[in-house]
């Protein structure tokens, strides 16, 4: 068991590192992660203390806004910092490996409950009334139209592919945020999942309603 006053520290760490981030990725989005994956954990288990400091570290790695080797690095020191178990620390730094979308197409075999709890927490985010507004403020800080009917959504074959993708922010529902649904690991994290599902299924077609036809 981590003492709160360590988990605290850490928090405070990561909150400072994640501060200048966009509004999609800022401290917010790791506490709606967090209760997401309360409420996973409370039905489907795990080790809560790999779970919370996976969730609290996991956008320190994010390659959309730094290098993820150092930053797992950087991760690793941290947390021997505190005398935390290695074998606890190697855990960490496997699901944060392991859990952006773009990871299906690496090689990994590496599974835990812990990981599946901290990858649905995380794909909840990405759906539903807040996964629009998080789509729509990435897509505004990388300069992307929000639509464009002459470019099509895309089906990624690679890694590169999807990481160099600067297609339109709808094109994104198609291209991975209906996707998430069925990617859920977990029973809770699908039980969760299928009203924000729902709710952006109903948005794209009052979106489509008003954006009319292009004669």
């Amino acid at each position: 068991m981590i003492k709160d006053k360590i988990l605290f520290e850490i928090e405070e760490w990561a909150q400072k590192k994640l501060s200048e981030l966009e509004a999609g990725h800022d401290w917010w989005h790791i506490i709606r992660v967090r209760n997401n994956a309360q409420q996973i954990h409370q039905t489907e288990g795990g080790d809560w203390n790999t779970i919370l400091l996976a969730v609290l570290l996991h956008d320190i790695a994010d390659t959309k806004f730094f290098d993820e080797v150092e930053a797992l690095m950087l991760i690793e020191q941290k947390l021997q910092e505190y005398d935390i178990e290695q074998n606890m620390i190697d855990h960490v730094i496997k699901i944060i490996q392991n859990l952006s979308f773009s990871k299906q197409w690496s090689d990994s075999s590496f599974t835990s409950i812990e990981l599946k709890v901290v990858q649905d927490a995380d794909r909840l985010d990405a759906i539903g009334a807040i996964g629009i507004a998080r789509a729509f403020s990435y897509g505004g800080h990388k300069g992307r139209d929000f639509y464009n009917p002459n470019i099509s959504p895309q089906e990624y074959s690679n890694i590169d592919e999807y990481r160099k993708s600067n297609s339109p922010t709808i094109n994104h529902f198609y291209e991975k945020l209906l996707l998430l649904k069925d990617k859920m690991n977990t029973q809770t994290g699908l039980s969760m999942a299928r009203e924000r599902h729902a709710f952006m299924e109903k948005y794209l077609e009052q979106f489509f309603n008003e954006w009319g036809n292009n004669d």
